[in-house]
């Protein structure tokens, strides 16, 4: 199926690669009726292309919107996209909504094509050997937040009160369980050993988290999927922050309490440099 739209962020400006013109009455706008992906670029290369192409298709799949291109000509837009911004490090942003309705009826309209929109940022590297700080908040959002969905309201309320705390993010909190950050993932280290939550409808399933596994599995270290309480966050060696434009984030201080010895643990210190390593093979 043919998109309705592809915009990219080129020369400082946007620029359309068709000529179709966005609508006000786009469901996008209307309802944040669309899904959206984050694709980072290294070196020229995007990371993790097919997972992320993967979790974009299993977004659209989830909200009944059809997919307007095949694998391959989404890996040939994001590395036409990032040809046309000169290469090297970027994050190549995909939404892709339900379409140009007519009007604003909340059912879904019959035979409209998907709009895509699509540009890059420059990727800034982040130095984390100094650790990050986070704040914990109650998760206030919906109950499928393992769809990219561009409805993100809570996650900015959230992400802003970390900012206001002076944090890098707000881990959430559901039931007394860790859900996931704002903006990221989260991990915790215990007595050496790695730990995530398991994959269901309350959180996002997080390509740069597996990512971040393997690489820790492969170099030797035990990972386990377990629910995450409250309790067990705070007391943990090691709180790790991921996402794919961050990394790996250790969190140092956590509601202004020290993490650890309030300082990048050992482990973070074992996996980060392989992890940097990786990402660039």
């Amino acid at each position: 199926m043919t998109a309705t739209l592809a915009f990219a962020w080129l020369n400082g400006e946007y620029q359309p690669t068709d000529e179709v013109r966005i609508s006000p009455l786009d469901r996008g706008f209307l309802f944040g009726d669309a899904v959206y992906e984050v694709v980072p670029v290294h070196d020229s290369r995007p990371l993790l292309i097919d997972a992320h192409i993967g979790r974009l298709g299993r977004s659209l799949e989830a909200l009944r919107i059809t997919n307007p291109y095949s694998d391959a000509e989404w890996r040939e837009l994001v590395a036409g996209l990032t040809t046309r911004n000169g290469g090297g490090d970027l994050a190549v942003y995909i939404q892709v909504t339900r379409g140009v309705d007519a009007g604003r009826d909340h059912t879904f309209p019959e035979g409209v094509a998907p709009t895509v929109f699509a540009m890059t940022t420059v990727l800034e590297r982040h130095d984390h050997s100094h650790g990050v700080s986070a704040i914990t908040l109650p998760d206030q959002r919906w109950g499928r937040c393992d769809i990219k969905a561009t409805a993100l309201l809570a996650n900015v309320l959230a992400r802003q009160l970390a900012h206001e705390a002076g944090a890098a993010d707000a881990i959430l909190v559901w039931n007394g369980e860790v859900t996931e950050g704002a903006v990221s993932s989260v991990l915790i280290v215990e007595n050496g050993d790695i730990v995530r939550r398991p994959h269901g409808n309350e959180v996002l399933p997080g390509t740069t988290t597996d990512f971040v596994v393997d690489v820790a599995c492969t170099a030797g270290l035990v990972c386990h999927e377990q629910i995450i309480g409250e309790d067990r966050l705070r007391a943990a060696d090691e709180i790790w922050l991921t996402g794919a434009t961050k990394g790996i984030a250790p969190v140092v201080k956590l509601d202004d309490r020290p993490v650890g010895a309030g300082s990048p643990g050992p482990v973070w210190r074992k996996v980060a440099p392989i992890f940097e390593q990786r990402i660039h093979e």
